[in-house]
């Protein structure tokens, strides 16, 4: 079992340990001759479990998202934390704006490693590959909405405090899964003409079932413990991560039954 720090593992035991506890660990995998290394959190009473596979922010495969994957491997859920950088690039602070820019730069590279995580989370033996779900913080928020965009057959998705872009026109129509954002009132990250113009590119395809929630005085990473840089547009705010996990608790029951 991980040993997180005290204002993670604050946010992890919101979710009670079950009986059966869980089993996790990091996954080497590798696709088109590239190496990652994700996580993998599941519980530990055998079966198929609804699979989700957790998208990380511009620093990787951290603390933050292994716990995240254990919070809803103590919800029933088998969590995969994808690795979009790659098994040995984890940047700092300092260099995350250009890791994770080089993504936001080749659409077509970024999402494809997106594909190649949920492929992965799918064939994992204990996943109902009918029964799946994404959900990404920051850059991962942003992550799963491209994932969705690409048509991929995931039954929900849930972005916290992503970046609200909008796709070629039409592209919407490709969207199967239904959306969750979850959007912090005062990001500059995704200020209200993003926020309008992403609304009205899913309005344009009617069939698309998606909801956004806003919060109040929320910024960016209003999710991340230790956001704490408001001059930049970046804070934890202890209410709305709250309202925000319980929100995609109730999302991801109705939708993955």
């Amino acid at each position: 079992m991980n040993t997180y720090a005290p204002n993670l593992a604050d946010i992890l035991e919101r979710e009670p340990l079950p009986a059966s506890g869980i089993v996790s660990g990091d996954v080497e995998y590798a696709a088109d001759g590239v190496a990652y290394r994700g996580y993998l959190a599941r519980p530990g009473e055998e079966g198929r479990h609804p699979g989700i596979l957790v998208v990380h922010d511009w620093l990787g495969v951290t603390d933050y998202v292994r716990m995240r994957c254990d919070m809803l491997a103590r919800l029933g859920y088998v969590a995969f934390a994808a690795d979009v950088f790659g098994a040995d690039v984890r940047p700092t602070p300092e260099e995350a704006p250009a890791v994770a820019g080089r993504f936001y730069q080749d659409r077509p590279l970024w999402r494809k490693r997106l594909g190649e995580a949920f492929d992965r989370l799918r064939a994992e033996s204990s996943v109902d590959a009918g029964r799946t779900a994404a959900i990404g913080y920051c850059f991962g928020g942003s992550s799963v909405l491209e994932l969705a965009r690409t048509g991929a057959a995931v039954d929900a998705v849930v972005s916290f405090h992503g970046g609200l872009s909008t796709g070629p026109a039409g592209e919407a129509e490709r969207i199967t899964a239904k959306l969750l954002v979850l959007h912090g009132a005062a990001d500059p990250v995704a200020p209200d003409d993003a926020m309008i113009a992403f609304e009205n590119d899913l309005r344009t395809a009617p069939a698309v079932d998606w909801q956004l929630v806003s919060y109040a005085n929320a910024m960016h990473a209003f999710t991340l413990p230790d956001a704490d840089a408001p001059e930049q547009g970046a804070q934890f705010q202890a209410t709305a991560e709250r309202r925000s996990w319980t929100a995609m608790k109730t999302f991801l029951a109705e939708v993955l039954g």
